[in-house]
C-alpha cells in the first residue's frame, strides 16, 4: 500500500480495476502471488505464525470464514493480472468495543501511485456500511494491521489518522534440543495432560487470565473446542484443580515448528516459578511429537510482561505486528 492521497481518499487510480473475489482457486493462487512479491520490501518472516506469507490454500481457507466473501474481499488488477487485495473482518471485544479490522496488500512496483490510498477508501466505505447494517456505530472503530517492516502501509495509515494502540511481540526458540532444566515444582503441584474432561477447566483458565488485559476478543468456550488439539497440551494441578495451563500446539504448514498458544496461572499460583515449568513442559512435549523450535506472541498490552519468562528459557524476538485504530465516522 502507499501513502498518497492522505488529505482525502483518492479515486481510482486509471488503469486500474477493483473488483471483488469470485473466481475461487485462481483469485487465491493470485492473492499468494502478491503476498509472495510483497515480502522482500515489507521484510515479510516466512516463519511468523501471527502473519507469515499464505499460500493460496491457506488463503482460501482464510475466506471461508468470511461471513460473504464477494463482498468482503477486494481485488485489483493491471493489465488483466491482481496486483493488490484488501479484506475486512470484524468481531466483539470484552469491553464492548466492536473492532472492523481491513487488511491491505499491494505489489511494491504499484505503490505511490495512489492505489494505496484507493484500497484505503473502499475498506472503510464497505466498514461504514456494515457498521449501518450492525446498529454497532456506538463501539465500533476501524482497526487495521501492520508488521514492523512494513513502512508503505505504516505510512498510510497514521497519515490517515489511524494510531498504534498496542503490539504483539513475536519470540522464536530456535533449538529445542536446548531447554533448560525444570526447577522444583511447588508442594502439591503436579503437571500432566489435558483431557476433554479437563476442556472448559483450561478454557476458564485462559479466559481469566485476561480479566484485565485489554483489546482481548470475546472467546465463547465453543470456538475453543471447535480449535481443540490437545496433544501437547499441559496442565498444573494442585489436587483436582487446575491451577494453570500451557496450550501448545504443532504446525500443521510445518510440522517441524511448535507453537505456544497460550499459557496461564492463576493468580493465586503466580511468581512461584510455575509458569516457567509449565511452559518447559509444553516444549518438551512439542519436541517429543517432532517439533524442533517454537514460536510465540505476546501483547504489548499485557499487564504481565512475559518476556522475561520467555527469554529465561532461550526465547529470542523476531517480530512486531502493530495494531492501529480509528475512531467511528459515519
Amino acid at each position: 500500500m502507499d501513502a498518497s492521497g492522505a488529505g482525502g481518499f483518492a479515486e481510482r487510480p486509471l488503469g486500474y480495476v477493483f473488483r471483488p473475489h469470485r473466481r475461487g482457486e485462481a483469485d487465491h493462487e493470485a492473492m499468494a502471488a502478491v503476498r509472495l512479491g510483497c515480502a522482500e520490501r515489507d521484510r515479510m518472516d516466512p516463519g511468523s505464525v501471527v502473519e507469515g506469507i499464505p499460500t493460496a490454500a491457506e488463503l482460501a481457507q482464510s475466506c471461508r470464514t468470511l461471513d460473504d466473501p464477494a463482498e468482503d474481499q477486494l481485488l485489483v488488477e493491471r493489465d488483466g493480472r491482481v496486483v493488490g487485495h484488501a479484506t475486512v473482518r470484524w468481531w466483539q471485544e470484552r469491553d464492548g468495543t466492536w473492532v472492523y479490522l481491513h487488511r491491505g496488500h499491494l505489489l511494491p512496483g504499484h505503490r505511490a501511485r495512489g492505489v494505496g490510498s484507493a484500497m484505503l477508501g473502499w475498506a472503510e466505505d464497505r466498514v461504514r456500511r456494515l457498521v449501518r447494517r450492525h446498529g454497532t456505530a456506538r463501539s465500533a472503530v476501524f482497526g487495521a494491521n501492520a508488521m514492523d517492516g512494513e513502512h508503505d502501509a505504516t505510512a498510510l495509515l497514521l497519515q490517515a489518522g489511524y494510531r498504534r494502540v498496542f503490539s504483539l511481540v513475536e519470540l522464536e526458540l530456535a533449538d529445542l534440543r536446548r531447554l533448560p532444566a525444570v526447577e522444583r515444582l511447588p508442594p502439591g503441584i503436579r503437571l500432566g495432560a489435558i483431557g476433554p474432561d479437563a476442556f472448559r477447566a483450561a478454557w476458564e483458565t485462559v479466559v481469566d487470565s485476561y480479566a484485565d488485559v485489554a483489546f482481548i476478543e470475546e472467546w465463547p468456550f465453543e470456538s475453543f473446542l471447535d480449535a481443540a488439539d490437545p496433544t501437547c497440551w499441559r496442565a498444573a494441578r494442585q489436587g483436582e484443580r487446575l491451577v494453570g495451563a500451557v496450550l501448545c500446539v504443532i504446525r500443521r504448514r510445518d510440522r517441524t515448528v511448535g507453537e505456544v498458544e497460550e499459557l496461564s496461572v492463576r493468580a493465586e499460583w503466580r511468581r512461584r516459578g510455575l509458569g516457567r515449568a509449565l511452559l518447559l513442559d509444553g516444549l518438551r512435549c512439542l519436541r517429543e511429537h517432532g517439533a524442533r523450535s517454537a514460536r510465540l506472541c505476546t501483547g504489548s498490552a499485557n499487564p504481565y510482561r512475559s518476556y522475561d519468562l520467555y527469554e529465561s528459557v532461550g526465547f529470542r524476538r523476531r517480530n512486531e505486528h502493530v495494531r492501529y485504530r480509528k475512531p467511528m465516522d459515519l
